[in-house]
């Protein structure tokens, strides 16, 4: 048995030895061989959990939203069929266009500010520090679930009361209701998400950052590059697929947003000024019991955000990367 084990790992050397030759002969790494018989079911075994899930919580609702935007339901009687009617409602409905343009601004403002300030983050943290409490601090604000953030802020920023007009008025700045004006509520609430999540995205930036080899920076220090050129020349250019990924999430994220318009004293106004897009839908079936046209437009948001990664994707190249 012995004498046996000890052909085994002779064996196994000698294949190693093997593959090391053949990537240095050619260059690449040798292709994997082929998996052994029986990692498949074992593979489903691990998976099946997260596939139950994604199927009882994703596929199933997404199909009966399907299905319930081709119908007139009110949760009250049983849906029947109306074919196209609720897309083509859709297309005449100027609170749906005027949802998706307050959606558009939103996410403009919040992943526009949260990926310049998360880029910045990292990049001090990368260059600088790599402190673990500084990791933990950034980590914090996202802890925070999203209601007890919005009435943190409702409070900083109310109007009599708040510590921020309290600020202004001292430095003889000018006060503001920020919740009650159409050019500042959204803003407001934009700066409220972008607190809360601007730790987190720098740590995924961060980590991207750490995958990028040390000899790069230290053959561009020896060429005289100083450090703002090596940001956006070397670290900014290797970290396109780990940007590309937090700008995806970023955007989706961002158009799902409902909880911190929902606790302002005005929810989806003053003057629709704050009437986003998941808002409106839960208007359409909670409030007015429109579920068959609300689940159209549910529908037509899936179309979009599937449009807007793709694109997303395809521009920022982000399933290559130039590490590799």
């Amino acid at each position: 048995m012995a004498g046996g084990a000890s052909q085994t790992r002779e064996r196994a050397g000698t294949a190693r030895e093997a593959r090391a030759e053949a990537r240095d002969r050619t260059g690449h790494r040798p292709r994997p061989g082929p998996r052994r018989r029986g990692d498949g079911p074992v593979a489903l075994l691990f998976l099946a959990p997260v596939l139950l899930g994604f199927a009882v919580f994703y596929v199933y609702p997404a199909i009966r939203g399907a299905y319930f935007s081709t119908t007139d339901y009110n949760l009250l009687s049983a849906p029947h069929g109306v074919g196209a009617a609720n897309y083509s409602t859709l297309l005449h409905d100027p609170l749906f266009w005027n949802s998706l343009k307050v959606s558009a601004y939103y996410v403009v403002l919040n992943v526009g500010s949260q990926t310049v300030l998360a880029v910045v983050l990292a990049g001090l943290m990368f260059r600088l520090t790599r402190s673990v409490a500084i990791r933990v601090m950034l980590l914090l604000p996202w802890l925070v679930p999203n209601v007890t953030v919005g009435l943190l802020f409702l409070w900083l920023f109310d109007a009599d009361l708040g510590l921020v007009n309290h600020v202004l008025s001292s430095v003889g700045v000018g006060t503001h209701g920020w919740f009650s004006s159409t050019t500042w509520s959204m803003p407001t609430i934009a700066l409220t998400n972008t607190w809360a999540y601007t730790g987190y995205t720098a740590l995924l930036l961060y980590a991207g950052m750490l995958q990028i080899p040390d000899p790069i920076y230290e053959a561009a220090l020896l060429d005289g590059a100083g450090e703002i050129r090596m940001f956006f020349r070397l670290t900014l250019p290797l970290i396109r697929p780990v940007l590309a990924l937090v700008l995806v999430v970023s955007v989706i994220g961002s158009f799902q947003i409902f909880d911190t318009v929902a606790i302002t004293p005005s929810p989806g106004g003053p003057v629709n000024s704050t009437r986003v897009i998941y808002y409106y839908i839960y208007e359409l079936a909670f409030k007015h019991f429109e579920m068959g046209y609300a689940s159209a437009v549910a529908m037509t948001l899936v179309l979009i955000l599937g449009v807007l990664t793709m694109v997303q994707m395809r521009l920022l190249r982000a399933s290559r990367s130039d590490l590799a």
